[in-house]
């Protein structure tokens, strides 16, 4: 009986002892996680600081549409891509998808997969395909000849009469992208229901996210755009110029990606992020006006002109003069100035995808902290469920489109040679120009 209690003493002595070690006393002090900086802006983005200000129109309504009713928000920090999504940037998430289906689903070679290290954390530590030896019959990688290898890879390219002058080219049918994300706000809207999985609110889809090339020709009648419909997105002259020919779903795609990348990156000290994703219509309003009270256009004042006479945007001037501004059709994403928020082209060049369904009466209903009006629209839905809104005017659009409070849709999966789109993420944490301490 002695020696069972010295060794229960012992035992509790141990239990007492690690409780102490790791509760500092038994006082409550949180869960030690990594510090990171929340002020690090991500690449490529600018910070959009949290602020209120009248969505909706500054200008008369010259379409009558009364479809932008004045109404006071207020919009959280958010980080903005600078500019729009260019054709190089979108051929990274293109040619992302093209291995990942070359690799696990035709060469099914274990050294290509990414191979977690001692920490279980991806790394990019592997072989990766070299398409332009693939394309020519040599090796996938290095010098040294693998013709097994290279022949897995003969069905992703054109095949029989689809072929032509009998070249290797990818059958770009085949470039579909996987994902599945929560669908929160329907998670809030049945919170309550305890017959619902969390399976139910999982929201999946396949999304063929090769851009429509012949939006070029079909947009326009009778206009010989061939010229850019067989380079505008493969040249590298047009590396910078802005992706289109997108559809709002594939721009969807395009941001679970993004933050699906970013995550599966050896971060570093960067810290975590949270998702990417497309911006509100109250969030490219109110970074379009950067800053600015009352303003017509993202750069402030009610003309389209700098005092020089210079066009301050790309679109329509007059009736036809596309050339009057510096560019035809897109220009680079960097041209113009930028507005007072170092973001570019918030009006001009490319009209953009936002997140917000389209409704004619949202501003009388949405919130007036962080509004947004979405709606996942299935399959079968009628059209008008379908409308996603396009802000900021583009290249062919006459100067009323460029205005920070003109809104207009198109339909989720309809591509234009006219609309692009560009990322938002979430600033996690209080505003950086709040001095006081948390």
């Amino acid at each position: 009986m002695k020696k069972v209690s010295i060794v229960a003493f012992f035992l509790i002595s141990v239990i007492f002892a690690s409780c102490g070690k790791g509760g500092a006393g038994g006082e409550l002090i949180g869960v030690k996680s990594k510090k990171v900086s929340t002020n690090q802006v991500p690449y490529g983005m600018v910070y959009v600081p949290a602020g209120t200000f009248i969505m909706g129109q500054t200008d008369q309504d010259i379409t009558f549409s009364q479809v932008a009713q004045n109404k006071q928000v207020t919009v959280q920090a958010f980080y903005m891509d600078e500019t729009e999504i260019t054709n190089s940037e979108y051929h990274q998430f293109v040619n992302w998808v093209r291995d990942s289906i070359a690799i696990t689903d035709y060469l099914q070679d274990p050294q290509f997969f990414i191979q977690p290290n001692k920490q279980g954390e991806n790394t990019s530590s592997r072989k990766n395909i070299d398409w332009r030896k693939v394309g020519d019959g040599s090796s996938i990688w290095g010098n040294k000849k693998n013709t097994a290898n290279v022949n897995k890879l003969q069905g992703m390219y054109y095949q029989g009469e689809d072929r032509i002058f009998d070249q290797n080219e990818i059958d770009v049918r085949l470039l579909k992208y996987n994902f599945a994300m929560m669908n929160l706000q329907n998670a809030a809207n049945n919170r309550g229901d305890r017959t619902k999985k969390r399976s139910d609110f999982i929201f999946r889809d396949t999304v063929a996210i090769y851009p429509d090339t012949l939006s070029w020709l079909a947009d326009f009648a009778y206009a010989q755009n061939d010229p850019l419909t067989e380079g505008y997105f493969t040249h590298p002259s047009y590396a910078n110029y802005p992706v289109v020919g997108v559809t709002w779903r594939q721009a969807r795609a395009f941001t679970v990606w993004r933050t699906r990348l970013y995550g599966n990156s050896e971060n570093g000290k960067r810290g975590p992020r949270l998702p990417y994703g497309l911006p509100s219509e109250a969030e490219f309003e109110y970074a379009a006006r950067g800053g600015r009270i009352g303003t017509d256009y993202p750069w402030g004042g009610p003309y389209i002109r700098n005092a020089k006479g210079c066009l301050m945007a790309n679109f329509k001037p007059g009736r036809g003069n596309y050339n009057d501004d510096g560019g035809a059709t897109t220009v680079n994403v960097k041209s113009y100035f930028p507005n007072d928020y170092g973001l570019y082209n918030m009006a001009g060049n490319v009209a953009e995808w936002t997140s917000s369904a389209y409704d004619e009466s949202a501003s009388t209903f949405v919130h007036d902290l962080n509004p947004v009006f979405s709606y996942e629209a299935k399959a079968s839905d009628p059209e008008v469920m379908k409308r996603k809104v396009v802000r900021g005017g583009s290249w062919k659009d006459i100067g009323y489109f460029l205005q920070n409070s003109t809104r207009t849709y198109e339909y989720q999966d309809t591509s234009k040679s006219y609309i692009g789109f560009r990322c938002v993420t979430r600033f996690p944490g209080r505003d950086i120009r709040d001095k006081s301490s948390i």
